[in-house]
């Protein structure tokens, strides 16, 4: 049981990765600790959204991931 975990953008080069598998289920805290200190710092701004299962979260410490679910980690948008 997994949930897929997505890096976009900037978050994308702190992994080194473009995804991470992670054990299902996943909350707002183990979300945190999957991620490392350095990302979990970025979620912590709140113009970083947290999308699953293909909807952004209106409150992304309610995170409630499933198996089989993506979690894809939303850094702001810039350019003008």
């Amino acid at each position: 049981m997994a949930v897929k975990v997505i890096f976009l953008g900037p978050l994308q080069d702190m992994a080194g990765e473009q995804e991470r598998s992670v054990a299902a289920p996943l909350d707002w805290d183990g979300l945190l600790r999957e991620v490392g200190p350095q990302i979990a710092g970025q979620l912590q701004d709140d113009r970083v959204n947290v999308a699953c299962a293909s909807r952004v979260l209106a409150d992304k410490t309610s995170l409630d991931a499933r198996d089989g679910d993506e979690v894809a980690l939303l850094p702001p948008v810039s350019g003008g």
